[in-house]
């Protein structure tokens, strides 16, 4: 009988040494709680890592179009070519990534058990920041394209430009040419000293007789025994000979017939226009 109440006593020492059942409950809905809490906490960290990864994708964004507006001014240059076209690039890229991102953002926000009415409100003013960007990224692809199409008429302008002082080049080349060589033409003669049978050997001078006088220059006469001149700079000719004969017609007063100390001839030429405005052949016949 004792040991059933000894039983009996221990076992009641024992049941009021471990927790109620009213104890186990409250911890129980103390660790739901905070399980709760927790979860929220994980959902509320996890969207606001998430929307300032995409305020700092926006950030991005910004520098690269300073980057761009800064190149525009040189836009025809190589080099601010590619680095336009890479940010260009980027920018996209990032947009691309943002638009992402915020779709992320407004699925878990309808599937979260939060009511963030707060989030959601950011939310939609990232979406209208990411369509602002939209524009502002279109328009500087209008501008880009209308500086481009500036840029290629400025260079067909330089090209046609360059055609055309290419082709007032030539033609001024050409005139210049026909002038020297008008002016060549004009200002050459060519004279032949020789005896009467050395002129008559190269046909400058024909036969004569007591009825005919002697011809000079017949057609086929040889010019490469006469010596080419230009008259602006021939104006006087040693003939080496103490006989001299002009046969050539040139006007009187153009001209000397001067005798050295030795009595050989030099013809002075005073006047080269008036004396070779009548032919630019001179033919002088010595001994």
């Amino acid at each position: 009988m004792k040991k059933i109440y000894f039983i009996a006593a221990i076992s009641m020492v024992l049941a009021s040494c471990g927790p109620s059942s009213k104890e186990l409950k409250a911890q129980a809905e103390k660790d739901s709680l905070q399980n709760v809490i927790d979860m929220k906490d994980n959902e509320i960290n996890d969207l606001i890592g998430t929307f300032n990864e995409v305020q700092e994708g926006f950030n991005l964004i910004n520098e690269a179009e300073n980057r761009v507006n800064m190149m525009k001014a040189n836009a025809e240059n190589n080099s601010a070519q590619a680095n336009i076209r890479d940010n260009m690039k980027f920018i996209q890229e990032r947009l691309q990534e943002n638009r992402q991102k915020i779709e992320e953002l407004q699925r878990k926000l309808n599937n979260s058990s939060i009511n963030a009415h707060k989030l959601k409100e950011m939310v939609a003013q990232l979406e209208q920041q990411l369509e602002e960007k939209n524009k502002e990224l279109e328009d500087l692809r209008m501008q880009l394209q209308l500086k481009d199409q500036k840029i290629a008429q400025l260079s067909t302008d330089v090209s046609n430009l360059q055609t055309e002082n290419e082709t007032m080049r030539t033609s001024k080349e050409k005139t210049e040419l026909i002038a020297r060589n008008q002016d060549e033409q004009l200002n050459t003669a060519y004279y032949a000293i020789g005896t009467s049978k050395q002129l008559k050997e190269h046909k400058i001078l024909g036969s004569s007789s007591i009825f005919k006088k002697s011809s000079v220059l017949k057609e086929d006469f040889d010019i490469n025994y006469m010596t080419k001149i230009d008259i602006r700079n021939t104006t006087v000719i040693p003939l080496s000979s103490k006989s001299a004969n002009i046969m050539t017609t040139h006007p009187a007063g153009s001209y000397t017939l001067l005798k050295d100390s030795k009595g050989l001839y030099t013809l002075r030429i005073s006047d080269p226009a008036k004396f070779w405005s009548v032919s630019k052949y001179l033919v002088i016949k010595v001994k």
